[in-house]
């Protein structure tokens, strides 16, 4: 079907919670990391599965692997082995794949905790952090995604750090599921966004909230500024989870199959969203039929 309407740019969807479903061990703090080092191959062969469901944009599997949580969790010694082990994964399930035109994205996580705004280091503390992991990135990803932050400093700490690669950072916040436009901090999104703007990044999007919340929220991402997108989670509620804990105690939602996810993403498209994607519990299926759904409709993915 021919359109003009824009092209999207589909993401994957989210790695930690798929990879502790096809694991075989036990859930622990580390969680992404802990199957990156006792199962490599369960990644690697995640990554592939999101690209041939229509991910033209993965995401490093480092999200807990900052210093930080590994001084907490594990062995902060292992943070480079680790990172270069994420590294390799995603670029060998790149090459596997045979798919030209995918690209991957460096990760730059919540350092301690997701949601918890208010654990996160002093804002000089966080530039030297993500400036350790950004030096290692680097010279093997695309582009920089700096996901699920919770405070406007915590999101600017990130971007800056990545801007110094001259590579493309795209930010994503994370909002309070109240329909209130509000970041986990409490803090208003329509700053946030202004902020995003200020320092230079290249996209912003929101991530790991109820796809409900986003679309509640999207007026305020509006900007003449950059790509917009969305990638939203499927869990029921974030409440239970908290700083060093495990994502045993997360619930699914049962509403939130791969037609009902599309529709949501369907709706960031028709306001102009150009990234789209899926945080926990949104796996290949769903980026197989939002991909399906947004062909239907026009879009070129």
């Amino acid at each position: 079907m021919s359109s003009n309407k824009q092209a999207i740019t589909l993401l994957d969807g989210g790695m930690g919670q798929e990879l502790v479903k096809r694991s075989s061990k036990e859930i622990t703090p580390l969680w992404s990391t802990q199957v990156m080092i006792d199962e490599p191959e369960i990644v690697h062969d995640l990554h592939a599965d999101f690209i041939r469901a229509g991910s033209r944009v993965i995401t490093l599997n480092a999200y807990t692997m900052t210093p930080e949580r590994l001084a907490r969790d594990a062995q902060i010694e292992d943070f480079e082995k680790l990172q270069l082990a994420a590294v390799n994964a995603a670029t060998r399930a790149r090459a596997s794949a045979g798919i030209s035109g995918v690209r991957i994205a460096g990760c730059l996580p919540p350092l301690v905790a997701s949601f918890h705004a208010e654990v996160s280091p002093e804002y000089d503390a966080m530039l030297e952090s993500y400036s350790k992991i950004v030096a290692i990135q680097a010279p093997h990803v695309d582009l920089f995604l700096c996901e699920t932050m919770s405070s406007i400093a915590e999101a600017k700490a990130a971007l800056i750090s990545a801007k110094k690669t001259g590579l493309p950072v795209w930010v994503s916040l994370t909002i309070q599921d109240n329909g209130q436009a509000v970041l986990r901090s409490g803090e208003s999104l329509a700053e946030a966004v202004a902020m995003l703007d200020e320092f230079g990044a290249d996209a912003k999007l929101l991530n790991c909230s109820k796809p409900e919340s986003i679309s509640a929220s999207w007026s305020k991402m509006k900007s003449d500024q950059g790509l917009t997108g969305a990638y939203a989670n499927g869990f029921t509620s974030v409440d239970s989870l908290i700083p060093g804990g495990t994502v045993k105690s997360m619930e699914s939602r049962s509403d939130l199959d791969p037609t009902a996810y599309a529709e949501f993403a369907l709706q960031w498209a028709n306001d102009g969203a150009g990234l789209i994607g899926g945080c926990c519990e949104v796996g290949p299926a769903h980026i197989t039929k939002l991909a399906q759904r947004l062909r239907e409709e026009g879009y070129s993915v």
